[in-house]
């Protein structure tokens, strides 16, 4: 199954800190995930200053018991960076679904 994950920062004064300080575990685990099929897409939102304020990702897994154990042990979860996530099941269109990372 395919999903859209939308993880939305904390708007409070640490927001910012605490994505910084766990972005580098967030990024290795997603290039784990990215190389095991399970993460297909990721990029930062960004506020109208520019700066990162939350996540979307396009993940496939095998059902959303799956997306919610990886969830348990995302960095941006655990660290507290996103004070809201909304998964959404998706299927990624017949123009996109070989295209791979660069």
């Amino acid at each position: 199954m395919q999903f859209i994950v939308l993880g939305y920062d904390g708007k409070d004064s640490e927001a910012q800190q605490r994505r910084l300080a766990a972005r580098p575990a967030h990024l290795e685990l997603a290039n784990q995930l990215r190389d095991s099929g399970n993460m297909l897409y990721g990029v930062a939102m960004l506020d109208e200053a520019g700066k990162m304020c939350g996540s979307v990702l396009i993940c496939e897994f095998p059902s959303r018991a799956d997306l919610d154990k990886w969830l348990q042990t995302e960095p941006y979860v655990t660290g507290k960076v996103w004070h809201k996530v909304e998964v959404i099941p998706c299927k990624v269109g017949p123009s996109f679904e070989n295209l791979k990372a660069v």
